[in-house]
């Protein structure tokens, strides 16, 4: 148990005001990167959730607080990873689920649309749809994107050259 005075309470304050600018700040936008990742809303909330956590925990070994955002932003793609190998092992073991039917309200063009480019980003391998997410979905420069997959600037760019190639066709094909 802390001490509720001194220094120590003095620096957890800062770290909560710091965490809670981090949050206020990058949430949605983090929420909507491993949304993209995991194809899952619900899985990518818990996924940012456990960033922040994460986050909490190790604060004071960072180096550079200033480098927060690039921490989290790794911590979510590292996170969605994760959950994705844990989602195909559980689908090796279960049976593959019946489909759902498309609603009534669900043929608006836009939302076809969207899908279809969901669809189409589904079908890249794992390293080129998190090049195209993270450029793309998640506005990140290349310098970014390559700090996030934890790969070089030049690597990034053939993923995102090689994941746009292969979605070009994919998406004409649904029109």
């Amino acid at each position: 148990m802390r001490a509720s005075g001194g220094a120590g309470a003095v620096l957890e304050g800062m770290e909560v005001d710091a965490l809670s600018s981090l949050y206020t700040a990058h949430y949605r936008k983090l929420v909507r990167l491993a949304a993209h990742l995991t194809s899952d809303r619900d899985s990518a909330e818990e996924v940012v959730q456990d960033a922040y956590v994460k986050m909490h925990g190790s604060w004071r070994g960072l180096r550079d607080p200033d480098k927060a955002e690039a921490y989290l932003r790794t911590t979510v793609v590292n996170l969605s990873r994760s959950r994705l190998r844990r989602r195909q092992v559980a689908a090796r073991h279960d049976p593959e689920p019946l489909r759902d039917t498309a609603s009534a309200e669900s043929g608006a063009l836009e939302h076809d649309q969207r899908d279809a480019v969901l669809l189409a980003l589904r079908a890249l391998p794992r390293r080129q749809r998190e090049a195209v997410v993270l450029r793309y979905y998640g506005d990140l420069t290349e310098a970014q994107t390559a700090v996030a997959m934890g790969c070089s600037i030049g690597s990034v760019k053939s993923h995102s050259s090689r994941a746009m190639a292969a979605l070009r066709p994919l998406l004409e094909a649904q029109r």
